[in-house]
């Protein structure tokens, strides 16, 4: 059935997983139905930390934590009446595993690090992951760490392969004091929040009149 010719395009939100060193993208994981809801939490930084300090009192140390949760549904019963191929074959763990392999070492990386201690290795280095990039429509782009992904299985076909499901992101903002300013994580930070400088410009100012107020005592 073709879509009703003045529809506007749906645009997605999903996350794209750029190298951390040269921005250049290395997967695109674009969410199937966008959630109908978005959490998101600002944890000031200094703003009256020291009670009693005066001088202080008004200070702001760095951008805010920013945390982000999105509950998000992925279903194959399109795919399945299409009779897609890999879809009959594995369900849903394709797209499941996308997600999941974003907060896992590398296999190869594991291997190295249990051949570099047994080789004697005093210093084994963590991993280094893609810098993931929450992508909201265009007025939000940010980088992102996972802090929590938690997923619901609700259906299976006749092979056990997940058929739908619900798929749970924590996300953490990471600001400049995360990366710096020379990486491409930091100035995508900056441009983020110089986005919403320039929207708060565009919101309508109140009047003392809307607050009952004549002006400040």
């Amino acid at each position: 059935m073709s879509s009703f010719p003045g529809s506007p395009r749906l645009v997605r939100g999903g996350l794209v997983l750029v190298d951390p060193a040269t921005g250049a993208v290395l997967r695109i994981i674009a969410l199937q139905y966008n959630p109908d809801t978005l959490t998101r939490s600002l944890q000031v930084k200094g703003a009256g930390a020291e009670s009693g300090d005066h001088v202080e009192a008004l200070r702001l140390k760095g951008p805010p934590v920013e945390t982000i949760k999105v509950e998000a549904e992925i279903d194959a019963t399109d795919a399945m009446e299409a009779n897609d191929g890999q879809t009959n074959e594995a369900g849903l763990h394709p797209q499941l595993a996308a997600l999941e392999t974003i907060v896992y070492p590398t296999s190869a990386h594991l291997s190295a690090n249990n051949s570099e201690a047994g080789s004697g290795s005093l210093e084994i280095a963590p991993a280094q992951a893609p810098l993931p990039l929450f992508v909201f429509g265009a007025k939000r782009i940010v980088p992102v760490r996972i802090t929590e992904l938690s997923i619901t299985e609700e259906a299976f076909d006749a092979h056990l392969n997940p058929t739908r499901a619900k798929v749970s992101l924590g996300l953490r903002v990471l600001s400049v004091d995360d990366l710096g300013f020379d990486v491409k994580g930091g100035s995508l930070f900056m441009t983020y929040l110089q986005g919403k400088e320039q929207l708060a410009r565009r919101a309508a100012g109140g009047s003392f009149a809307s607050l009952g107020l004549n002006g400040i005592p």
